[in-house]
């Protein structure tokens, strides 16, 4: 399906999916929040992706946040519904039996902050910088960073970052553990692809249920988690994949996964 505002390309089971609007520093307008749910639905449909990669046209920004110009007018119906788009996006990501790697160029803010919350790895340019500035709107972060965001580095880190509204750069946040690794801006493509070829080389089905695991478990009490993971564990035994990665081990091959 072709987009306006979205570009995906796909290459030996890594797709990349580029927010596609440079001039506006890729700010979440309605379209793009809707055309970025239905590629990811795809995608997160196509079994020969095993992994994607989000990330921001142009150096400046991933995204500099939602589109201020659309939300100006809105009333509080339509303030809403703006939400829930966004929030349908990231549930999505979520979602997504792929996981999801944000590679961050630039600013992530508001919105993007947002983003990169729900995927699943993020790694960032040194020149990347974060923040949820809401608060210097009259708002407050609408896609979900007031509970992801305390979630991922706690309560009180969390506060601080919405309460101040201030950028935090790739070095801060990947301390409070909002990202997993900073790159030099030409080097940030080729490292994350490279995460995401090792992640495409394992059995999808393994991937899926690891990801469903910890989202579904972490939040819950550990005998609670520990039951989803019991669960997600025995499941796999029986699949073609899992008869495959046993016998490629005990007979000391490369294991050829097919997700079955």
């Amino acid at each position: 399906m072709a987009y306006e505002t979205v570009l995906v390309d796909i290459e030996e089971a890594v797709a990349v999916v580029t927010i596609n609007r440079p001039k506006q520093l890729n700010a979440l307008n309605s379209q793009t929040l809707t055309e970025l749910n239905e590629a990811m639905t795809e995608l997160g449909a196509n079994s020969e992706v095993r992994a994607i990669i989000l990330t921001g046209a142009g150096e400046r920004a991933f995204i500099a946040g939602a589109d201020i110009k659309e939300m100006a007018g809105k009333s509080p119906r339509e303030g809403r519904r703006f939400a829930e788009l966004g929030l349908a996006l990231l549930e999505r990501i979520e979602s997504l039996d792929q996981p999801v790697l944000a590679a961050i160029n630039g600013f992530a803010l508001g919105g993007g902050t947002e983003v990169a919350l729900a995927c699943d790895l993020v790694y960032a340019s040194n020149r990347a910088r974060f923040g949820q500035p809401e608060v210097n709107l009259g708002i407050i972060p609408g896609f979900g960073g007031t509970q992801r965001l305390p979630r991922l580095v706690g309560r009180n880190i969390g506060k601080e970052v919405i309460f101040t509204g201030e950028m935090l750069s790739a070095e801060r946040a990947r301390e409070i553990g909002l990202v997993n690794g900073v790159f030099a801006p030409e080097e940030l493509m080729e490292q994350v692809r490279k995460v995401a070829a090792v992640i495409a080389s394992k059995g999808p089905l393994a991937i899926s249920a690891a990801k469903h695991a910890i989202n579904r478990g972490v939040d819950l009490p550990l005998a609670s988690g520990l039951e989803i993971e019991k669960g997600m564990f025995a499941g796999l035994f029986g699949s073609r994949d899992q008869n495959e990665g046993m016998a490629a081990f005990v007979e000391k091959r490369k294991a050829e996964f097919t997700g079955e």
